[in-house]
């Protein structure tokens, strides 16, 4: 998150019930991701008038998690114009949802990573500092996969803007609390390699897409590694509480990142199967990404409802159902189980409100523990 004291000194905080709406717009779109994950992964629901199965990937990344990210940068830096991008993310995926024109619904998140792009430039002008070039990066690489996206290229490609997206955004939040730690230069060059060696692979990857994804795929697990030495993690997990609630989740998360890189590289863009497909997708996305969100959930949802940071160890238990799943699911796709892969898919799936619900009821009994005895 971009401290407060970075925030722009003339821009007056829009008020929280702006940002109401988005989160309410974010909770819809997980929640029809999640129903559209079910539907593809083959468990007989209801019909919906609209299909979501085949919509599942661009709600989940471009929907609810680029409209979150968006909107916790709004939030952190104050700027009012800012949270075009988060609203545009949301009109965009919701459009979707609702089978409106698909060139209306991509249109939109396009422009939605237009103004997150915009953000990181205005705020990299401001602030000439490496994990705020990182972040850009990711952002940029976000517009060019919505592009392509846009322009009905195929998925594999589209993939590998959306994952660098994500990938280095957290990487970039990870490098400017990694400064604690005074990292050597040896260090920083490693950082720098393993982060062009992706972009290379990006770049590659439309032109010859085979040799871009192994190329990339690399470079996943090379930070993986880089981020399980070097992150301020590996202290913190021998501390008590939320600390190491945190440093647990991220930790699981870089052994996702090594793991699922190490499956890019072995299967390339072309899988044997769409199972090793799954496999490929969800270790990146469910192990690395939503460990991510586990870890700082605790800290950035308070901070978007300006209430105060809440921990309760139960938050454990979600934190192990995703992963013990994620097991499951991955050694299903390896080994061709259909059986396997769904049920540990829907427990994957279970995970996520489970946490989100204990998470709301953490913040609900802390804000009543708080109040004036009437």
């Amino acid at each position: 998150m971009i401290p407060v004291t970075d925030r722009d000194p003339t821009a007056v905080a829009p008020a929280f019930f702006w940002r109401l709406p988005v989160l309410a717009c974010a909770g819809l779109l997980l929640l029809a991701g999640l129903w559209a994950a079910l539907v593809r992964l083959g468990w007989p629901l209801p019909a919906l008038p609209v299909p979501l199965a085949g919509q599942h990937g661009s709600l989940m990344i471009s929907g609810f998690l680029g409209g979150l990210i968006s909107l916790e940068r709004a939030v952190a830096l104050g700027w009012r114009w800012a949270y075009a991008s988060p609203a545009l993310a949301g009109l965009g995926a919701l459009a979707l949802v609702f089978g409106l024109p698909l060139e209306l619904g991509r249109g939109l998140i396009v422009l939605a990573s237009f103004g997150l792009l915009l953000v990181f430039t205005r705020l990299l002008r401001q602030h000439p500092v490496e994990h705020v070039a990182v972040m850009a990066l990711g952002a940029l690489l976000w517009l060019v996969g919505n592009l392509l996206w846009l322009g009905r290229w195929p998925l594999q490609q589209v993939i590998v803007g959306w994952v660098g997206f994500l990938v280095l955004t957290i990487a970039g939040e990870r490098l400017e609390l990694g400064r604690l730690l005074r990292p050597g230069r040896r260090t920083q060059l490693t950082f720098r390699f393993t982060l062009g060696v992706f972009l290379a692979g990006a770049a590659l990857s439309p032109i010859a897409l085979e040799w871009g994804w192994r190329v990339a795929s690399a470079s996943l697990l090379l930070l993986g590694l880089w981020l399980m030495w070097n992150d301020i993690a590996r202290l913190t997990v021998r501390q008590t509480g939320l600390p190491r609630y945190i440093a647990v989740c991220l930790l699981a998360g870089y052994v996702w990142l090594i793991v699922g890189g190490g499956l890019w590289v072995t299967f390339g863009a072309q899988p044997a199967s769409r199972l090793f497909y799954d496999a490929m997708l969800h270790c990146l996305l469910l192990g690395f990404v939503f460990s991510m969100i586990f870890g700082h959930a605790p800290i950035i949802l308070p901070a978007l409802l300006g209430r105060s940071v809440v921990y309760a160890p139960v938050l454990y238990a979600p934190l192990l159902i995703l992963h013990a799943a994620l097991i499951v699911r991955v050694v299903g796709d390896l080994l061709g189980d259909r059986t396997l892969q769904m049920w540990g898919g829907l427990f994957n799936v279970l995970a996520i409100p489970l946490f989100l619900g204990l998470l709301i009821g953490a913040l609900i009994r802390s804000a009543l523990s708080r109040r004036p005895p009437t």
